[in-house]
């Protein structure tokens, strides 16, 4: 692994660093057929959805016991979410995604303790629950009738098909859906042309005495791997990136990442202007939090003590936006809690792919306007134990732009 960053030098990261807001590419015309625009769901023939249920019976039989958040639901339906997270629907479509790679290769050895070949659904079943439970693998096989390894196989086989063919489910938007995001987010927040918000959280683990370093450990002395997520207005994922170390400071992962470096560029948030009351210019920008720095295109809060009206406004009105992505975050890590919990020993080059396909579920249930039970979410932060480090960094433009959209405040209220 690379030095500490007081070295000077550039830390290693996991062999994987996900991009989600890139397309997956599918491999020919027989593969499903990918949605076409901003992730939503894809038509899909009634024969290919997997008529198999007899393993939900096996399965709810053997559940006696709440998972420690809440008790099972009595309604069956509301149980099934319970357990994976999903209705049935958007089950059968999670499964319609991954059914030719389960089916064409399949991981050797997928026989059940009753001698019969695992069904893709039953197969889903024991990825998505390991995901969403976190538990362990021999915990997960015991309530399925299968073996520690065979969870092992399904679960690492649904995340390699899901890693490819559910891409399009996390895509930087299109400018008419960002338009729309840029509405939503002014009328909740009265920010003008806010495209979302960005925050980070820790994804802990242990790692073996040989694999350890300092720059894995963060902080609050925990080996974790980061997760970066910019946000829109209904919580989901537009762009993320992992694989980078938990003992970078988050500006820095900010610096790393592939978003900032368009950003910079000018290929994101490169929208049209708005134009305040006063005629100054408005470009398009993300919130933040103090841990990151004020960029022409990433407002962040006013700070320092006796600030004036317009200054309390802007940071009333910037958390309003800002919360989104903490409450993303605390969503993502509450639905599929294999995040949430101290992964064991997780090979740092598959772990991005674990995070982003939990993204990727993430906004399969806001795309199939699914509902997750209430119990779900995490009741705190999502980096419960992590404090937070402020940035002094403040870019001059960003400085002008910040005071900007303050003075055009009142001017939005007044005509509201």
């Amino acid at each position: 692994m690379g030095r500490a960053m007081a070295t000077g030098k550039k830390p290693k990261k996991g062999k994987r660093k996900i991009r989600g807001s890139k397309k997956a590419k599918t491999k020919g015309p027989s593969k499903v057929k990918r949605a076409k625009s901003r992730g939503r769901l894809a038509a899909l023939p009634a024969d290919r959805r997997g008529p198999d249920m007899e393993w939900w019976d096996a399965f709810l039989s053997k559940q006696d016991e709440s998972d420690g958040s809440a008790p099972v639901p009595s309604d069956e339906e509301e149980a099934f979410r319970y357990f994976f997270r999903t209705s049935r629907r958007t089950f059968d479509y999670i499964c319609s995604i991954v059914r030719d790679d389960l089916i064409s290769m399949p991981p050797s050895g997928l026989i059940n303790i009753e001698g019969r070949l695992l069904s893709v659904e039953k197969q889903v079943a024991i990825a998505m629950r390991r995901l969403a439970s976190g538990d362990p693998q021999v915990n997960i096989g015991a309530s399925f009738g299968v073996g520690q390894s065979t969870v092992s196989q399904v679960t690492w086989r649904f995340i390699e098909s899901m890693e490819e063919r559910a891409r399009h489910h996390l895509v930087w938007p299109d400018q008419e859906r960002m338009e729309d995001i840029k509405a939503k987010l002014e009328a909740v927040s009265g920010l003008p042309n806010c495209c979302g918000a960005i925050d980070a959280t820790h994804i802990t683990m242990t790692l073996p005495a040989v694999d350890s370093s300092e720059d894995w450990c963060d902080p609050a002395k925990n080996y974790s791997m980061f997760l970066q997520g910019v946000v829109d207005d209904e919580m989901r994922f537009i762009d993320i990136v992992t694989g980078w170390p938990g003992g970078l400071t988050v500006s820095r992962l900010l610096e790393y990442s592939g978003f900032y470096k368009l950003c910079e560029a000018g290929s994101r948030l490169n929208g049209p202007v708005r134009v305040s009351g006063n005629d100054a210019e408005i470009r398009e920008f993300i919130v933040g939090d103090i841990c990151y720095p004020l960029l022409p295109w990433l407002m962040t809060p006013f700070q320092g003590k006796n600030l004036s009206t317009p200054m309390v406004n802007f940071n009333a009105r910037q958390k309003d936006a800002k919360m989104l992505g903490t409450r993303a975050l605390a969503r993502l890590k509450g639905s599929w809690r294999i995040l949430d919990k101290v992964i064991w020993r997780p090979a740092k080059d598959k772990l991005p792919s674990i995070i982003l396909v939990c993204c990727l579920l993430h906004n399969i249930i806001l795309d199939c306007k699914d509902e997750l039970l209430p119990h779900i979410q995490l009741p705190d932060h999502h980096d419960t134990g992590y404090n937070i480090k402020k940035c002094k960094q403040e870019n001059p433009i960003g400085k002008v732009m910040r005071d900007t959209i303050a003075g055009h405040l009142p001017i939005y209220e007044a005509k509201s």
